[in-house]
């Protein structure tokens, strides 16, 4: 089951099918189906509407606006990303490890839902507000922070420093990623983004950390 399915499947219980929650995980379902089956192409309510099933303003009983069915959708990557993450930093790794595996999280999860990946490259947000594309910079400066933050801890603890400055390597491990995550959405989904990523982290580790 893919995180899509679960943005769907989570709030079902019992008879929660008919419920208006129930309704607005079928909403942001078919929005992100949308985004993944028509790459390139603007979402309109009215299309949106019809693959649902309902009326426009069903919709807007649901989300006052297209706005906030995004919103809903980054938040769903958010909470899907940095609850994991959590874990990452709380387990038992070394620091090459911690990273490594936030990494190839972000990578899965884009992997797994490429519609909602179109938001992160901020592709089906032209035309909309820009507090949601600075939404959308703030979760990778987040996730750059976390980078940031293990970097820092193991220097801390460890006496161990990155080959260059923790931020430098924070942003290049970080760039590599949205680059792959780039290329992914850019040959409409064809080119996964965690194929060969394993031996290209492997050159990374080698220019970013000291052996122990």
């Amino acid at each position: 089951m893919t995180s899509q399915d679960r943005l769907l499947n989570s709030s079902k219980t019992g008879r929660s099918s008919r419920t208006s929650v129930s309704r607005k995980q079928q909403i942001l379902q078919s929005l992100a189906e949308m985004l993944e089956q028509s790459p390139g192409a603007r979402i309109t309510t009215a299309g949106l509407a019809k693959q649902v099933g309902v009326s426009e303003a069903a919709l807007y009983r649901h989300f006052p606006s297209k706005a906030k069915m995004f919103d809903a959708l980054i938040e769903f990557i958010e909470e899907t990303i940095f609850s994991r993450v959590k874990i990452i930093i709380g387990d038992d790794l070394t620091t090459e490890d911690k990273c490594g595996k936030i990494l190839f999280l972000l990578l899965t999860f884009s992997e797994r839902n490429p519609g909602i990946t179109r938001l992160l490259t901020g592709d089906p947000l032209a035309g909309e507000t820009n507090r949601l594309r600075e939404r959308v910079a703030q979760f990778f400066d987040r996730f750059e922070t976390q980078l940031r933050q293990i970097l820092r801890e193991s220097e801390l603890r460890e006496g161990r420093k990155p080959r260059i400055e923790t931020t430098v390597a924070a942003n290049l491990m970080l760039a590599a990623v949205e680059g792959r995550i780039s290329q992914f959405v850019r040959h409409n989904f064809e080119r996964s983004p965690t194929e060969t990523w394993a031996r290209q982290w492997q050159v990374l580790k080698l220019a970013i950390f000291r052996q122990a």
